[in-house]
């Protein structure tokens, strides 16, 4: 008798995972964020380049339930939160699969630092981590790779990818932000957050995303990602509410994904 019937997951992690649920319920409510429900499938789905997504008949399988928090956000809904399903084609691997769980939300009061510190608290009350290092990306770049990251151009990023034997196969065409997405993913994730979770924050301005835009002598991009013992836990941003800005960010990832051979929405 063969046993592929069998779960994938243990009886003791699906009672873990049902104690983590609880604790997550339980942090929210205290501080009184509304739990909230939105549509799975969608008649449009994200423009990020590097974000497959996966059809249901003339529908999107949402990627992440952003989209439909914001339209609550703007109809005055106040601090949301949604433990939901979200779905990504070509994501399958040992940290990665097409379906899975997140945990998504939103505070409209705060900024890029009340956010982060939110997000350590969580971590501790939940999963009983020591509270987190909080570090701007320059300083682990230049820490890990000794190259700054705002500044260098993109044939210093591939010098230094060469340097360091991560090219990818097929690397041709390349541009400065995928560069730096590759050497963060291959070089620097690993050495993050070995004992204690680590924030990396004050993102280069190719890697914006949906995030604002911070100006200075350095602008930079006001978002975050945490890492525990290599692995990215979760990311933030200080949200970019400007239409005519986010449109034309639009226009720019439509713009690559034509150019990769992606189907653009």
């Amino acid at each position: 008798m063969t046993s592929d019937w069998k779960p994938s997951a243990s009886i003791h992690l699906v009672k873990l995972r049902a104690e983590v649920l609880s604790r997550i319920r339980i942090f929210f409510q205290a501080r009184g964020v509304v739990e909230v429900e939105t549509p799975l499938l969608g008649n449009a789905t994200v423009t990020d380049p590097y974000i497959e997504s996966l059809r249901s008949g003339p529908y999107y399988l949402q990627t992440s339930p952003e989209f439909a928090m914001k339209r609550l956000l703007s109809a005055g809904s106040g601090a949301i939160y949604q433990i939901c399903k979200a779905f990504r084609a070509n994501e399958r691997g040992g940290r990665h699969n097409p379906e899975f769980t997140m945990l998504e939300w939103y505070r409209p009061d705060y900024g890029l630092h009340g956010l982060m510190e939110e997000v350590d608290v969580l971590l501790q009350e939940v999963s009983g981590t020591e509270a987190a290092e909080m570090r701007t990306y320059e300083s682990v770049f230049l820490d890990c790779l000794n190259l700054n990251p705002h500044s260098a151009n993109g044939s210093d990023l591939k010098e230094k990818a060469v340097e360091l034997g991560c090219l990818p196969v097929g690397f041709s065409g390349l541009n400065r932000e995928d560069w730096l997405n590759l050497l963060m993913a291959e070089c620097v994730e690993p050495e993050l957050g070995k004992n204690r979770p680590t924030f990396i924050y004050d993102y280069p301005v190719e890697l914006c995303a949906l995030a604002r835009v911070r100006d200075g002598v350095t602008p930079v991009a006001e978002r975050f990602e945490v890492y525990f013992r290599g692995t990215e836990l979760a990311n933030g941003y200080h949200e970019l509410s400007d239409a005519e800005e986010q449109r034309e960010r639009f226009a720019v990832d439509s713009r690559r994904r034509r150019d990769l051979g992606y189907e653009v929405v």
